[in-house]
């Protein structure tokens, strides 16, 4: 079919073609129509036009894409039926790096619906970005729900708090995950452009993507030579009905953020005094001092000085100048053994791969920030300190709506509210830990989480600062003179820790330097 203008328009006419569509618009606007110039330029309009062929070739896999622009192939994308075929396409999209730089998932789950008395079945599967492999934008940031691309302010919300403890502030994470759940749980037409979903049990779609996406960052990686293992064994202490999971083998000289320690499991909750547990009064000057006292009433973890008696060597070993290639052992010290301290801020340490090259003080700080955070999570709830003068608040009729309905989600963390009249509440209880806080303010912010997501994150957040505050006052400072055995037990620590790979601020604690990119240094083997 062929037109001109709108005078001459060509009887259909057989021709051949190849399988497929081809689309080829020219001269568009030749007729300057109305709308020509609410159009911006060139260049921009191109980019969302390569933006949603890039969103089409993301799901759909079966299909093979080409985009010419003037003339020039400008995007590619063969069919991909092979996972490795796949993995090609994404880096297609997003760039090579992207690939090495992010961990793929699959998770699937069964979970029981009281209100329906019959059980969803999620499954999420995907690729997310390393904490240290940041955009200053969310350009690289693709959900699909069921097949649909989709900017949903709640699954954005889920992935915000995943990434909250280890994103460097401003920063994006870039991601393409995909979401399947039944077609009759979501509402696919909550939005006019059809960007938007509607999920009938919003608060499990989010924390179910919370959680797993929580998980899968959180876990220690799989280092080059190493058997693959899952990602997600289980989440928040419960059986999973169907995981498949895997990371593809990463070479440790290539990586600035991987993460070690086995996965912390969930335990019940016991009441303790938050300040002996962390060991508040202990001697800031002292390496191991602070940290074997804040967690000396627990058995999950082992002090840094219990780690540095049963790992330290002597002098000699540690440097490793006497021992043979064969006794090197990486499966034992991902991170290698240090060889000292550069300027009395950086440790250097030697593994197999190369030069490891880590910050003393951000690491330190990691270390000390989720050892504080399970005190507080090893405790029967959020520890409540009744106010001596309750505080009143004027609040709308959705709000006191939603005190009602969530009276026992508040008291879980941490809030106990009473409805006075149909415009005003009343604070009673608040966390012991912000009792100096703006608590109307954080009312308000909880309200008003739980009215779009079904729960809220903003007390653990508020707790949070204050335990990385503290963290960051503990850890050790620069120009602190280590030992041999110091610098291997924090070493070993950061192998035990999730994640270790980022300080409190999202910052790298460590870095590598591949042996092979040092002979290139030096020209050697050219």
């Amino acid at each position: 079919v062929q037109g001109k203008g709108f005078d001459e328009i060509n009887e259909p006419m057989p021709a051949s073609l190849p399988e497929g569509t081809r689309i080829e618009v020219c001269d568009l606007f030749f007729n300057v129509p109305a709308r020509r110039k609410f159009l911006r330029t060139e260049r921009t309009e191109f980019s969302h036009i390569e933006t949603l062929v890039k969103r089409l070739a993301l799901i759909r896999y079966d299909i093979g894409f080409t985009l010419i622009h003037n003339g020039r192939e400008v995007f590619t994308a063969p069919i991909a039926e092979s996972m490795e075929e796949k993995q090609l396409r994404i880096g297609s999209v997003f760039s090579p790096d992207f690939l090495t730089e992010s961990f793929h998932f699959t998770h699937t789950k069964e979970i029981p619906v009281d209100d329906y008395d019959t059980t969803r079945t999620l499954t999420l599967e995907g690729w997310v970005a390393k904490p240290t492999f940041f955009r200053n934008n969310n350009d690289w940031q693709y959900v699909y729900v069921n097949g649909r691309m989709v900017k949903d302010r709640l699954v954005a919300h889920a992935i915000r708090q995943a990434y909250r403890d280890v994103m460097y502030s401003d920063k994006h994470p870039a991601f393409v995950i995909y979401l399947t759940l039944d077609a009759a749980a979501v509402d696919v037409n909550a939005h006019p452009q059809k960007h938007e979903v509607r999920f009938r049990e919003s608060r499990m779609v989010h924390n179910f993507l919370f959680s797993t996406l929580n998980h899968v960052i959180s876990q220690p990686e799989v280092m080059a030579g190493h058997e693959k293992m899952p990602v997600v064994a289980s989440l928040d202490g419960e059986e999973t009905t169907d995981i498949a999971a895997s990371r593809e083998p990463v070479s440790i000289a290539r990586q600035g953020g991987l993460n070690f320690g086995n996965q912390v499991p969930s335990r019940p909750y016991k009441p303790v005094n938050l300040y002996e547990a962390i060991g508040a009064g202990s001697e800031r000057g002292s390496l191991f001092g602070s940290v074997s006292e804040a967690v000396s009433s627990s058995d999950t973890f082992s002090t840094l000085q219990a780690a540095g008696d049963h790992l330290a060597r002597d002098q000699s070993s540690m440097a490793k100048s006497s021992e043979s290639d064969d006794d090197f052992n990486p499966d034992e010290a991902p991170l290698g053994y240090a060889l000292g301290q550069l300027h009395e801020a950086y440790i250097l340490a030697e593994n197999r791969e190369g030069l490891v090259m880590v910050d003393m003080h951000a690491a330190h700080e990691r270390i000390i920030y989720e050892r504080f955070k399970n005190a507080v999570q090893s405790q029967d709830g959020i520890i409540r300190q009744a106010l001596l003068i309750p505080k009143s608040m004027d609040v709308s009729s959705k709000e006191i709506a939603l005190v009602e309905e969530f009276q026992s989600e508040l008291q879980s963390v941490g809030l106990v509210l009473e409805v006075l009249s149909h415009t005003s509440i009343v604070i009673r209880e608040v966390p012991a830990s912000l009792i100096r806080a703006n608590i109307e303010k954080l009312v308000m912010e909880v309200l008003k989480d739980f009215d779009r997501y079904g729960s809220s994150q903003k007390i653990t957040e508020h707790m949070n600062e204050i335990l990385s505050t503290m963290a960051c006052h503990s850890a050790i400072r620069h120009h602190r003179r280590l030992t041999l055995p110091e610098m291997n037990a924090l070493l070993r620590d950061m192998e035990r820790t999730e994640r270790s790979g980022q300080c409190n601020h999202g910052r790298p604690t460590w870095r590598s330097l591949a042996l092979t990119d040092l002979d290139k240094l030096f020209l050697r083997g050219e």
